[in-house]
């Protein structure tokens, strides 16, 4: 049989799953411990307990200068930063996709603008956004706004285009007006592609928010990272990094859940 055809068994494919994961974590005990035994104050693979003492002192106990519990005050300040980013980013892209996709004057006007902005770094303009906006909330929200919107403006752009033809032509011989195609063929077809896009960006998202975090903010994961980094504490960066990654997949998760239950039909036609 060839490997193509091959089905997994659900506790194979468990166990393929996890086998990366466990030697992540066997390959890091064996570092840790062989750094340990050659000097036992080694900060750059501490042992577990080390990981455990960091968390219960930064997740579960106030901090004896603000009386703050650090771990939960920066995950709050990190996802309302990252949460109004993505609600902007999604009402714009949702808006100007389906208008450069379905309006051949707008395409025109717009389409080659946002090709050409998509392409500008936007961690390059993160100091002109600080001159701009200045150190606030603004400049870090407008960062992952600019970084994000025109890559998914393009892409639901795209899927636009892509619709079928036959639909629209269909639509306009029942009477539909431009809004009412909008409204009743590309919306229903685009949104739960809107959520492909948001999940395909989560990443990016997170990367220009721990950037801006890092460069201005008094709180907030990415601050954090870097704050400790000058004391070489890998027992607090290393479970912030895990953190972080944690709350990027359960948020993944979350809208493929939510892709599923709103558009059922969508996940039957992927898998046709």
């Amino acid at each position: 049989m060839r490997a193509i055809n091959r089905e997994l068994r659900p506790g194979s494919r468990l166990l393929l799953g996890a086998l990366p994961f466990a030697v992540v974590v066997i390959a890091y005990l064996i570092g840790s411990a062989l750094r340990l035994a050659e000097n036992p104050a080694d900060k750059l693979l501490p042992a577990l307990s080390s990981f455990a003492d960091a968390i219960d002192r930064m997740a579960f106990t106030a901090d004896t200068r603000t009386g703050d519990i650090l771990w939960w005050l920066d995950t709050a300040a990190s996802l309302a930063r990252l949460g109004a980013a993505l609600a902007i980013a999604t009402l714009i892209s949702l808006g100007a996709g389906i208008a450069i996709g379905l309006l051949p004057h707008v395409r025109a006007l717009f389409g080659g603008f946002i090709a050409v902005v998509s392409m500008v770094p936007p961690l390059a303009i993160l100091p002109i956004l600080f001159i701009m906006l200045g150190l606030g909330e603004t400049s870090k929200i407008a960062l992952i706004v600019i970084g994000l919107a025109p890559v998914m403006i393009r892409d639901l752009a795209l899927r636009t285009e892509e619709l079928p033809r036959q639909q629209l032509i269909k639509a306009q011989t029942l009477g539909a007006s431009t809004f009412g195609i909008v409204q009743r063929v590309v919306l229903p077809q685009i949104l739960p592609r809107l959520i492909d896009s948001i999940r395909l960006n989560l990443g990016p998202a997170w990367l220009f928010l721990i950037a801006a975090e890092a460069i201005a903010s008094e709180s907030g994961l990415g601050y954090r990272v870097f704050l400790v980094r000058r004391y070489l504490a890998m027992d607090v960066i290393l479970p912030y990094v895990a953190w972080i990654t944690l709350l990027a997949f359960l948020m993944d998760v979350g809208l493929r859940k939510s892709q599923d239950r709103l558009f059922p039909w969508f996940a039957s036609a992927r898998a046709a």
